[in-house]
């Protein structure tokens, strides 16, 4: 293909988002013509989206910000019942009907930082696939749907192959997934108007079903963008850390934590990351891509400063990096740093330092078993002293002038518990 005529797949080729398409000069022309509602479908397996999601929101803040059509993100009240097995050795653990409204209402909170919703032409929309999924008649959604998929064919996509080649078993329950989410896409068509569905690369199989799918019963012609799944220069995968996922919401992960995630960007990835992550100008991108040597850490204090801004807003990001300022370079105490309120009467009777660390408190790692392998390696630090012993306690004695105990994890990632 030519260059793209529309500014909005301008923007995703130049910034790096595009892994495989569908018919791409019909995606361009629509784009262009401003009628290119799109939709990204959000499964609400957890209270929180991780940093994983934010390719995808960012393709749909693009879509909006360019005037190329309607944003839809599609919350899965329905498709969460059934279970999405791509990229999975294992069957998804199964909410409750209650489990998942109650993550669906945390996990809305984030769009509207990176998307408007109104009643306007571009304006984004949520819906939730539980509107229809929930009211299928079974034999007739068979006669109907199911008869246009081959059982052969379904074999062949990875989401399920995967599975079967290394012997883990896969449920009926979520071979239908990839039906239910073609279904989806037909549906909002029908409902919305809706033409494109974006995604992560390993949705590639389940969106082309939608838009065969889609042929076979008569819709408009439908259109697919996946986003590449990311990994760091070192291989790893994006959004994972020593001490679990890096997630969306405040209260799932503080904004200082969230800076410092962007902050710890390898050197070979912060250009790339600038322009999937930041709405910078790509003119500042290329000025940031000069610095070199010692001068990088100042781009990755941008991408961290800017990344959080688009998430937490400015003033939570300019704490952070104030923070972090504090911290390092002038080695003081900052209040701002993340805080758990602790009770004094724990404290009275010993807090072990592997509790402390772990998952009941400070968070900064998963499990007492990464903090006695963190002990060993001189990883952990109670006011700025290593931890060496992993019976230690924490009690009263230890709490500083300023009322809180400063736990850190390498040089990093601090937080502060508060007796109260």
């Amino acid at each position: 293909m030519n260059a793209p005529k529309s500014d909005f797949l301008k923007v995703l080729t130049e910034r790096g988002f595009i892994h495989q398409t569908s018919d791409l000069e019909g995606i361009d022309a629509a784009a262009a013509e401003g009628r290119l509602t799109t939709y990204v479908g959000y499964d609400c397996t957890g209270p929180s989206l991780h940093v994983g999601h934010l390719l995808s929101i960012m393709m749909l803040h693009w879509l909006q910000k360019t005037g190329a059509g309607r944003p839809i993100t599609l919350m899965g009240g329905g498709t969460t019942r059934v279970g999405d097995p791509s990229g999975k050795d294992e069957s998804r653990k199964l909410l409750t009907v209650e489990q998942i409204e109650a993550n669906k209402d945390s996990i809305k909170t984030v769009f509207s930082r990176f998307i408007s919703f109104g009643e306007a032409k571009t304006d984004a929309m949520m819906v939730d696939n539980a509107e229809w999924l929930t009211k299928l008649n079974y034999i007739e959604f068979l006669r109907d749907v199911g008869r246009h998929f081959s059982v052969n064919r379904m074999l062949s996509f990875d989401s399920v192959k995967l599975r079967l080649d290394r012997e883990h078993e896969l449920s009926f329950l979520e071979f239908n997934y990839m039906i239910l989410q073609a279904y989806d896409f037909v549906e909002l068509n029908k409902r919305y108007g809706c033409i494109l569905q974006m995604g992560g690369s390993d949705q590639w199989g389940n969106i082309v079903n939608g838009i065969d799918l889609g042929r076979r019963l008569g819709t408009p012609q439908l259109y697919a963008i996946t986003c590449p799944l990311l990994t760091t220069a070192s291989g790893a995968k994006m959004g994972k850390t020593a001490s679990g996922a890096v997630w969306l919401n405040a209260d799932s992960l503080s904004p200082y934590d969230y800076w410092q995630f962007w902050r710890n960007t390898e050197d070979s990835d912060v250009v790339r990351f600038l322009k999937l992550f930041t709405i910078l100008e790509m003119d500042e991108i290329a000025r940031l891509e000069a610095f070199q040597g010692a001068d990088i850490n100042e781009a990755k204090k941008i991408l961290a400063t800017e990344a959080t801004a688009l998430l937490h807003g400015r003033e939570a990001a300019e704490l952070a990096a104030e923070t972090a300022r504090k911290t390092f370079e002038q080695g003081t105490l900052a209040e701002s740093l993340p805080t758990v309120e602790i009770a004094s009467d724990v404290l009275k009777g010993g807090l072990g330092v592997l509790a402390a660390f772990g998952p009941d408190y400070a968070k900064l790692v998963p499990s007492s078993s990464e903090a006695r392998r963190q002990i060993k390696s001189g990883g952990l630090r109670v006011n700025d002293q290593a931890v060496s012993d992993e019976r230690g306690t924490l009690s009263l004695s230890d709490v500083t002038a300023e009322g809180v105990i400063k736990l850190s994890f390498g040089k990093k990632k601090h937080v502060l518990l508060r007796a109260v």
